[in-house]
């Protein structure tokens, strides 16, 4: 009997190993998907876009369990690729809850598949239990990746770091930026002094909302899609404070007009669409876009089909086309969603595909360098600065 049980034992203790080793992988490689495209790079195209400083607004790489610092065929963002598609900064969220049987139309928030990921991924205890922790956990995380990767990636935390990061990208440093933001203030976890926290970790730009509604604010895909609460309007006014950039992705229709008539700051939405070239619930109306516009922000495009109804990079092209024509090339930028359960035509080594589309559409290089990164660089350059001593 004894034998048998340890023979059980050590069954059971071999495939909860397995589990610990392969699950995470497995559940990556399953929602992060590149399905490519032919995707050809005319030379004038590529190299207009070595000449560019490439910034995407979000991607949702600190949430798997993979090492940033080595070049993958699992997932869209690492450093090398990061590097290959000439990206000057990579903004990375925290996400800390998504519902079971999440969908763009209705969640709601008494339910979590980020607690499973976590214990399988071996996270600290601490994070198990608490969405300021897990958020905590990705900004070390970055920490770790930027110390060990000989100077290849740095974490941007103040203007003056940011300006260090371009100009030795002009003379010539292979160099990537990466800045922390937070999808959905859930992690907040009810407590307006949980910010000034969540800024000393490095959190510099953060949705106010995900897939449900929190205590903050309404979602577009929450069951009751309400504006701010008044702990909300305190944060806005707290974020602009601190030097944090309010994203309005995935709010509510509700929140994104308290939001504009509220802040004093330019305002971003960092991933998704618009409603002209892909009427999905989560794109912005063309209303929206004037209000960002007129808070001196921009709207990041991205490429799955849940922001422009297709794959093809002259979707994207297009909606962007759709925001130039409206407020201005100065209020669009890219936001690709990258790793953040979508599939995709390329990955972050390969978004030169977005200049070829801007240039077959008829973009100037001029207009193209505002896409592709100089609108997003001007907004958290200026985002980043305290309005007033914090």
């Amino acid at each position: 009997m004894r034998k048998v049980l340890g023979a059980v034992a050590g069954i059971v203790a071999l495939a909860a190993i397995l589990f610990f080793m392969l699950a995470p992988g497995m559940v990556e490689r399953s929602m992060n998907v590149v399905a490519p495209l032919p995707l050809p790079i005319s030379p004038r195209a590529a190299a207009l876009h070595a000449r560019l400083q490439v910034a995407d607004m979000h991607a949702d790489s600190l949430l798997w369990n993979r090492d940033l610092l080595t070049e993958s065929r699992q997932g869209q963002v690492d450093v090398p690729r990061l590097l290959k598609g000439n990206v000057a900064l990579q903004v990375f969220s925290s996400v800390t809850k998504t519902p079971k049987r999440q969908n763009y139309d209705s969640n709601p928030a008494n339910s979590d598949t980020i607690t499973a990921l976590a214990i399988a991924q071996l996270q600290p205890p601490r994070t198990w239990g608490s969405l300021l922790q897990r958020s905590l956990w990705h900004a070390s995380k970055l920490d770790r990746f930027a110390a060990a990767s000989n100077g290849r990636l740095r974490v941007i935390r103040s203007a003056a770091q940011f300006d260090r990061l371009l100009a030795d990208r002009v003379e010539g440093a292979k160099v990537v930026g990466a800045m922390l933001s937070i999808e959905g203030l859930q992690d907040l976890e009810g407590q307006l002094s949980n910010l000034d926290v969540l800024h000393g970790a490095g959190f510099r730009m953060a949705g106010l909302a995900h897939f449900f509604d929190n205590d903050v604010a309404g979602s577009m895909h929450g069951e009751r899609k309400a504006g701010l609460t008044p702990l909300g309007r305190q944060v806005v006014r707290r974020m602009e404070a601190l030097g944090m950039i309010v994203d309005i992705a995935h709010s509510s229709h509700a929140t994104i007009a308290d939001v504009l008539a509220l802040a004093r700051r330019p305002v971003v939405a960092s991933h998704g669409g618009v409603q002209a070239t892909c009427r999905i619930n989560r794109n912005l109306t063309d209303a929206e876009i004037r209000g960002v516009a007129r808070t001196g922000g921009v709207v990041g495009i991205g490429y799955w089909d849940g922001a422009i109804c297709s794959t093809q990079p002259d979707a994207a092209a297009a909606a962007i086309a759709h925001v130039r024509d409206l407020v201005g090339v100065d209020h669009v930028g890219l936001g690709s969603d990258f790793d953040g359960a979508v599939t995709t035509a390329f990955d972050s080594a390969h978004v030169a595909a977005i200049t070829q589309a801007l240039l077959d559409r008829g973009f100037s290089g001029a207009e193209i360098g505002k896409v592709m990164g100089g609108n997003v660089l001007r907004v958290i350059r200026a985002g980043i600065v305290p309005n007033k001593p914090a």
